[in-house]
């Protein structure tokens, strides 16, 4: 045997695995595994993917900090429930939307999917408050980082209300802007819309439930 193999051998051990390009912190510059962590940049209202320790770096909700942790929590309230002339005075044209707390505006806003992504509108306060006061369950959004998604039972949808975080949020809407087709989306947004909230619906526990 070639007395450089078992040299080449230990080298070769020792080399670390290339990281594909993108799966990287995009704070630290550490590789990162596909599974990772978000953190949102209040000012630009984007996602930046990070390691753990970047991560943990921005969790204390109470600090002035341009980056927030996006938290890993899914609740579902089973009694929360929206009439539709409620829903039609919010001015939001289709059967779903996620609600969330915008810190550099200090006020609700929505976004609801459609073929251009996910467009945005603020909320009419005093409705938006009515709905609140009726619910006070909900008032618990995380500001920037959670979201409220509320699905009407419009087309023989499951109707429902969700708390998830916003990263999810912002997959789902990018995921519909890909298969929208025509005026109301098509046949794959519909079936994809109802398999993201059977999905993030068994993946929540009950508000006020036990962990």
């Amino acid at each position: 045997m070639n007395p450089s193999f078992p040299v080449l051998r230990r080298l070769a051990a020792a080399r670390p695995a290339t990281t594909p390009v993108g799966e990287r912190c995009e704070m630290c510059a550490d590789p990162i595994t596909e599974t990772h962590q978000h953190v949102v940049n209040i000012e630009g209202r984007q996602l930046m993917c990070v390691c753990r320790g970047c991560y943990l770096l921005f969790t204390d909700s109470s600090a002035a900090l341009r980056y927030r942790a996006v938290p890993d929590r899914y609740l579902v309230f089973p009694n929360v429930t929206v009439g539709q002339g409620e829903w039609d005075a919010l001015e939001i044209p289709v059967g779903l939307a996620f609600f969330f707390r915008n810190s550099t505006l200090g006020r609700t806003v929505a976004f609801y999917p459609g073929p251009a992504g996910a467009t945005e509108s603020e909320l009419p306060l005093d409705l938006w408050s009515a709905i609140l006061e009726r619910h006070p369950e909900i008032d618990i959004l995380a500001d920037d980082t959670e979201a409220l998604l509320i699905r009407m039972p419009e087309r023989g949808a499951t109707s429902g209300c969700l708390l998830l975080p916003i990263d999810a949020c912002y997959e789902f809407v990018g995921r519909v802007r890909m298969l929208w087709r025509g005026f109301d989306g098509g046949r794959d947004v519909h079936r994809y819309i109802d398999e993201f909230f059977s999905a993030m619906s068994s993946r929540a526990r009950v508000a006020g439930g036990p962990r």
